[in-house]
């Protein structure tokens, strides 16, 4: 997706909504229904959504009211179910992920080799025809966002960045009692540098539900014939 200037507009839930002019949107104007296409002839069908956050700003929650919200059925999957998937060594290994006591996390070759080849089998799926939602954080920026975009080349992508104040992140890592103390903090901004994206939400005094609202006004949903 090509990123041109950027227009920002305040949604009426009070979130600051950034996207690309000429890019697919909600409605901006009482009365009007989304999403919108300006500049195109026909709208394509969104295949994938990704979504861009640090650990506890909301994704996995959001990406739970966007299968509820759209009409049609979406999958979810997320960098946990990758790392669920390995073997339990690649957590003590400098190949694999290894997350410190501080909350930072290092990832070796093995993992990396591992990553890309995930990321291919999604973007494999939804060749195949199943709608996703990436639940991910780029932990490399815009390194992070350039493998996905090599993996889904060809396809239809919203890319969507989850933001939440680090505090609020923080503090919902400490109710939550299964990530390391320090993550939420640390991830909540620095994920988000470098990257670009089609639509920007932001968590942290905004209900999920209406965050996922904004996000569908931006997926394009396919043609119906007959």
């Amino acid at each position: 997706m090509a990123h041109g200037p950027w227009e920002v507009r305040i949604h009426p839930l009070n979130m600051i909504i950034r996207r690309p002019a000429g890019r697919v949107g909600p409605a901006l104007r009482d009365g009007e229904a989304g999403p919108r296409v300006v500049g195109r002839l026909r709208a394509v069908a969104t295949d994938v959504i990704v979504l861009n956050g640090g650990s506890s700003s909301g994704k996995s929650s959001l990406a739970r009211c966007l299968q509820d919200t759209l009409p049609e059925p979406w999958l979810t999957l997320g960098v946990d179910d990758l790392i669920r998937a390995m073997p339990a060594a690649m957590q003590e290994s400098d190949a694999g992920i290894e997350f410190a006591a501080e909350g930072e996390i290092s990832v070796g070759p093995v993992f990396r080799t591992l990553d890309v080849a995930w990321a291919e089998g999604v973007a494999a799926m939804a060749r195949a025809g199943a709608r996703v939602i990436v639940d991910d954080v780029f932990l490399g920026g815009p390194s992070s966002q350039d493998r996905w975009r090599t993996a889904l080349v060809g396809l239809e992508v919203l890319w969507v960045g989850v933001r939440c104040d680090p505090e609020v992140a923080a503090a919902r890592e400490a109710a939550r009692g299964d990530r390391i103390g320090g993550m939420a903090a640390s991830q909540a901004t620095v994920v988000h540098d470098g990257v670009s994206y089609d639509v920007e939400v932001d968590t942290t005094r905004t209900d999920v539900g209406a965050c996922a609202d904004v996000v569908a006004g931006y997926v394009v949903r396919p043609q119906r014939s007959g």
